[in-house]
């Protein structure tokens, strides 16, 4: 079996891999105003070393799943995978899905420490999407651009996909879901042991960085 590989969130463009559902045409201004709320939520919680990890890791949370569509990014991102699966097992996958995004930032606090960023240039991708540009900076590490697809979803906008170093993240999560799939014969359940396994090791890794 393949394990799932380890991302990084704010490190390796986030690790949020991300998409919408059906989008309305998205504001330039707006998106720009909720990347900054977001990021800063992001930043504010991660340096927030008064705070027990416990109570960082639900504030990381919150912020995530007010961004993200789940449902959405998840079901693009298991792509034909998910007509196969059972309701039980897209109910599963969803609830695995978010869990993973938060253990992945979560087990990297250490990491992150000291964490910011500055909003770059915004521009209209497509008529449903705008891209918004900022620059991550870390203790000791070199600056790097991140874009970010901002859209519309249930009226409210949202992330649908992170973009590093040309790289489309949604994209990429993608074939690395589908390819643990294939290898197990077209096993949902496979993926899904294995999203576990990877949940497991994060939480271990947050864990030792008490």
């Amino acid at each position: 079996m393949t394990a799932l590989p380890r991302r990084l969130l704010l490190g390796a463009g986030l690790g949020l891999p991300f998409v919408g559902r059906a989008l309305a045409q998205q504001d330039i201004g707006r998106a720009a105003s909720f990347i900054q709320t977001t990021g800063q939520d992001l930043v504010a919680a991660i340096n927030d070393t008064r705070s027990d990890l416990a109570t960082r890791r639900l504030r990381v949370a919150a912020v995530l799943r007010k961004a993200v569509d789940i449902e959405g990014v998840g079901r693009f991102i298991l792509g034909r995978w998910w007509r196969q699966a059972t309701p039980q097992e897209q109910a599963e996958y969803v609830k695995l899905f978010e869990e993973t995004l938060i253990c992945n930032l979560s087990a990297r606090f250490g990491e992150y420490q000291g964490v910011r960023f500055s909003l770059g240039r915004s521009q209209q991708r497509t008529e449903d999407d705008v891209l918004v540009n900022t620059i991550i900076e870390r203790p000791n590490s070199a600056p790097f651009a991140l874009d970010w697809r901002v859209g519309e979803v249930g009226g409210q906008p949202k992330v649908v996909d992170v973009i590093a170093e040309g790289t489309s993240l949604r994209l990429t999560q993608r074939s690395e879901y589908s390819a643990v799939i294939q290898q197990n014969n077209g096993s949902v359940a496979a993926l899904l042991a294995a999203m576990k396994r990877q949940i497991q090791q994060l939480a271990a890794r947050e864990q030792g960085a008490r």
